[in-house]
């Protein structure tokens, strides 16, 4: 067994040039989803990806995330996928519903099509939590699908 040192390790790679993202975005809680998209874009930008590399699909709400992501993913124009929503929590347990499920489908369209997805839907309790995360949040989607994508080409 060798030491540490003897390992070899893929440093993240956060260039963006050349690599085409899907984007799919909720219109429920339209607000917060055009924060994140923002904060999103601005750091896709900043990357490299060109923006007619990017599409962006609208879709009602987190629950349809799933079908439109797996449709995008298995037509194989996309290096990598990004999930933007929002899910605040109400008085019933739809909120739990919603959000368990929507993950679950997005985390099973990627393990099933080898295509990564950055999830950026938000699940809060209030609308000032989502506002005070979006910037973050849409940041972070973008790194994540960049390293990814990345990280899977070289594998």
């Amino acid at each position: 067994m060798g030491t540490s040192s003897d390992i070899s390790e893929l440093d993240p790679v956060y260039q963006g040039s050349g690599l085409r993202v899907g984007i799919v975005m909720s219109r429920f809680n339209k607000d917060i989803c055009e924060g994140l998209l923002s904060a999103c874009e601005i750091e896709l930008d900043r990357l490299g990806v060109a923006r007619n590399d990017v599409l962006l699909v609208a879709v009602p709400g987190a629950l349809e995330h799933p079908l439109a992501l797996q449709k995008m993913a298995q037509s194989g124009k996309f290096d990598a996928l990004i999930a933007i929503g929002a899910v605040v929590r109400g008085d019933t347990y739809h909120f739990e519903v919603v959000s368990n499920e929507s993950s679950r489908g997005i985390l099973d369209v990627q393990l099933e099509t080898g295509v990564p997805i950055a999830n950026a839907i938000l699940t809060v309790d209030t609308e000032e939590q989502a506002h005070a995360r979006m910037a973050e949040k849409g940041r972070d989607a973008a790194r994540v699908a960049i390293e990814m994508a990345n990280l899977l080409k070289r594998l």
